[in-house]
């Protein structure tokens, strides 16, 4: 029987999600996968881009364990491809690829003064919230005025994290850190842009009802920004979720402003035009638009300025290039047909696949990356004839291979040890969990058998 010897590289959802369906896939032949992840931890953006006050979602977290905890996949946490492994020692060890990596950097906003001191990538801003190990302990939290560019879950999060007051973060899993710098911010308004109207946001009702909950924050929106036109009229009619959105901001218009110590306002028909300033960031200039009456909007001409001290760009993530794989620098993925990579001709890269947002780009939901990896998997087994012959298809090679070079790798028992670590450091204070937060201590706690 041919034994496929399968590498994944990136141990997120969509990752776990492909080694879950090969796994279950009717196949004749036997299969042996390997997960090979940058982090010391598993999970991906579940569990550095999801807010860490957004419990249901990491839920999802439970499933992908059941997955790992099967005992049928292997996986190497802390091991950096392109350096602690290369294309070419994955065709020595492995029938084939798939990458799985992800889409972790910000998308550009051009707009003169967008590199201003005090303006910030969201995605940045999340990984420090999130207690990711590669960035800085600290964030500059000095603004009393905000703008957060964009009108999707990203940017309500961040949204939501910088008007929320810290206390109200403790029963969750936030890093001590993050905690004390978001205690010592003094934020009074976050203002949220975004440049169509309310019924064409991109954001979840879920995500828009959990802002107005917020304790101490009073939620300000803008009778000028309601005056639907026939297109978000048939929305509202005819979508659910816009049904409920529209319902949510109907209650808020209702809403008298109180004497909460802080605002987050949403304003909408907003262009961002310049971040205005000197030295640092000091206003925000925008566009009014309107509807053009075809799903658009265009711009009127009218020019606004708000006063900032600080802007967040959330408008879309995107895919970092990988040695050895073509990448197409303006869709931010790796270019391929269902899940085949294409070399710069077009033509199959044989051996090479791709799924999650590395192949479609950052759009859709858990269900969009099952579907993609059902996709992915599907081709991947129907091209067994082309599939690599790998010199060294021995499962303890790669093994042997990681510890020649150094590489303090750390495998499945590491993560139950760091999971079990960062249970026990939130108990005593009541809380779900409290991050490890350096990478060194990862390691260190993953590798560590007492």
């Amino acid at each position: 029987m041919t034994k496929l010897r399968l590498a994944i590289v990136g141990a997120g959802p969509a990752g776990i999600y492909a080694a879950d369906i090969l796994l279950k896939t009717e196949r004749g032949f036997d299969v042996s996968i390997d997960l090979f992840e940058q982090l010391p931890a598993p999970y991906g953006l579940v569990r550095y881009g999801v807010a860490p006050d957004h419990p249901r979602i990491k839920g999802i977290i439970s499933a992908l364990r059941d997955v790992l905890d099967t005992g049928r996949i292997r996986i190497f946490g802390n091991v950096l491809y392109g350096r602690d492994v290369t294309l070419d020692d994955l065709k020595k060890h492995y029938n084939a690829v798939i990458f799985s990596t992800g889409a972790v950097r910000d998308a550009d906003l051009d707009i003169p003064g967008i590199d201003l001191p005090g303006s910030y990538g969201a995605a940045d801003f999340v990984s420090w919230y999130d207690g990711h190990p590669d960035y800085p302990r600290e964030w500059p939290l000095k603004a009393k005025e905000v703008a957060v560019i964009g009108n999707g879950n990203v940017a309500l999060d961040v949204a939501r994290i910088l008007a929320k007051h810290a206390d109200d973060l403790l029963p969750t899993e936030i890093p001590a850190n993050v905690h004390e710098g978001l205690a010592a911010s003094p934020v009074t308004d976050v203002h949220v842009f975004g440049r169509r109207g309310p019924m064409q946001v991109k954001f979840t009702p879920l995500e828009l009802r959990e802002l107005g909950e917020l304790c101490d924050v009073d939620m300000i929106v803008h009778d000028e920004d309601f005056d639907y036109d026939e297109a978000s009229k048939a929305a509202i009619t005819s979508n659910k979720q816009v049904f409920v959105i529209d319902k949510v901001f109907t209650q808020w218009r209702a809403r008298p402003a109180g004497e909460a110590s802080r605002r987050l306002h949403l304003h909408f028909y907003a262009k961002p035009v310049e971040v205005v300033g000197s030295d640092a960031v000091e206003s925000f200039r925008y566009e009014r638009t309107e509807p053009d009456g075809e799903g658009g909007v265009r711009g009127t001409g009218e020019i606004r300025e708000i006063p900032i001290q600080a802007i967040y760009r959330a408008v879309g993530y995107f895919g970092s290039p990988l040695d050895g794989i073509p990448f197409d620098e303006k869709r931010g993925v790796i270019p391929n047909r269902e899940g085949q990579v294409l070399d710069d001709n077009d033509e199959q890269l044989h051996g090479v696949y791709a799924t999650g947002w590395i192949k479609r780009g950052p759009v859709g939901l858990i269900g969009h990356t099952k579907s993609d990896a059902m996709e992915t998997i599907k081709n991947l087994v129907n091209d067994q004839a082309s599939w690599w012959a790998p010199s060294h298809p021995d499962e303890s090679a790669i093994v042997e291979l990681l510890e020649s070079r150094g590489v303090e790798y750390t495998d499945l028992d590491g993560w139950h040890r760091l999971d079990q670590h960062e249970l026990a450091l939130g108990e005593p204070e009541g809380r779900v969990r409290i991050k490890v937060v350096p990478r060194d201590d990862m390691v260190r706690v993953s590798r560590t058998e007492d």
